[in-house]
């Protein structure tokens, strides 16, 4: 099935590359306009050329560049039908070490950020009686967590509360708003700052045997976007090959 997007307005912010960068191609195919946005000028601007899409740089922690974000979107398309914030940062640090102003970065961009595209999103959305919002989580955070991830888990727990209380106060315009909460997934990121042996690591912790890839995100996403989730609001859905599933380390089957 094909053109499940067709007719249908998004703004994609943090799509220059990596998981955005998948969703944003995943949408095209299925027939959407979008506009993306990054912080990553070049590459943002190579995306939106390779998609035939609009791009805006977007600092999503300031309100005036997520209005317009979505400024260009309706002034490009005439509406708006799906706001995607997957912008975020995730910097290593224990908790013990950590500086406020680095906690608060954090927070700036992941959980703010999701904040004010949902508040630039609303009055359009609002205007037409529909929309979708769909925000980036994560396991990390919600599910598990690991030592040099506070901030970042805190921000991504955040976000499913947010999700929570936005689905229910924007229910009564038709606008759904759900979250995907990816695991560990194979992004240019992961292969420029993991060695293999990291990444085998993380392949063995995870029931499938591999890791993610932005297109197994941008599914789920597609999935939230499309008409087949009308009656979906207010929760996410985990992408990580089973890796919240067992109990220990010793959880593989040897095939017969």
């Amino acid at each position: 099935m094909a053109g499940r997007l067709e007719g249908k307005v998004a703004v994609i912010v943090g799509a220059a590359r990596g998981i955005g960068a998948g969703i944003a191609e995943r949408f095209v195919e299925e027939g959407a306009k979008i506009v993306i946005g990054d912080t990553e000028v070049e590459a943002g601007r190579a995306t939106a050329a390779r998609l035939g899409a609009g791009f805006v740089t977007t600092d999503i922690t300031r309100q005036e560049h997520a209005t317009w974000i979505v400024t260009e979107a309706l002034s490009r398309h005439g509406r708006l039908d799906i706001a995607i914030q997957n912008a975020g940062i995730y910097p290593w640090r224990m908790i013990e070490t950590t500086p406020p102003e680095e906690w608060d970065k954090v927070m700036a961009v992941n959980l703010k950020g999701t904040f004010l595209l949902a508040q630039a999103a609303l009055k359009p959305m609002k205007a037409q009686r529909s929309g979708r919002m769909i925000f980036t989580s994560s396991i990390t955070g919600p599910r598990v967590s690991s030592p040099g991830h506070g901030h970042y888990s805190a921000s991504k727990g955040g976000i499913n509360g947010f999700i929570k209380a936005a689905s229910v106060e924007f229910a009564a315009y038709n606008i759904t708003v759900n979250g995907v909460e990816p695991g560990n997934i194979m992004t240019e990121g992961v292969r420029e700052h993991r060695s293999e042996a990291f990444i085998q690591s993380m392949a063995d912790m995870i029931p499938l045997g591999r890791l993610g890839t932005p297109r197994d995100v941008a599914n789920a996403f597609l999935f939230l976007a499309s008409d087949d989730a009308d009656y979906i609001t207010g929760t996410t859905i985990i992408v990580d090959g089973g890796q919240t599933v067992p109990e220990g380390a010793d959880f593989k089957v040897v095939p017969d």
